[in-house]
């Protein structure tokens, strides 16, 4: 009996105690017929401690997990990724680069390169449609 008693207030302090465990957890530590008060109060305490318990347990592994990776080495945190992340895009605007990696300038000038292409290519279409049309013997050939 003692056992699943203890097994209890140890899950009840390790897990989420609910109010309605907490209450009867409380009933089963004092003696039968205990006060209503009393057993609001350890309720209370065993509630109160139940969280403290897992705040610092919640902290215990944090800082394990953190120290762990720390030992490893080679690990961003999250902070410093985002330093990371800031950096690059400072120096991508102050290279002139757009969000696609590309410098600004190259596109335009790749912009300008295609449209002369295809401006150059329309003027040798027609200057080839008016040569056919302007043969020696007189006659319009299909280009």
């Amino acid at each position: 009996m003692i056992i699943d008693d203890l097994r209890k207030t140890v899950e009840g302090l390790l897990g989420t105690l609910t109010p309605a465990k907490a209450q009867q957890l409380a009933k089963d530590m004092l003696e039968p017929g205990a006060a209503k008060e009393q057993v609001a109060k350890t309720t209370a305490d065993l509630l109160e401690w139940s969280h403290a318990n897992r705040e610092r347990l919640s902290t215990f592994v944090r800082r394990e997990i953190a120290d762990q990776l720390k030992a490893v080495g080679g690990v961003a945190s999250q902070t410093e990724l985002d330093a990371l992340k800031k950096r690059v895009r400072d120096l991508e605007r102050a290279a002139g680069m757009t969000a696609s990696g590309r410098a600004k300038a190259a596109k335009a000038t790749s912009t300008r390169t295609r449209t002369a292409a295809k401006r150059t290519a329309t003027k040798r279409t027609t200057a080839k449609k008016t040569a056919s049309k302007t043969t020696p013997s007189g006659s319009a050939s299909g280009g």
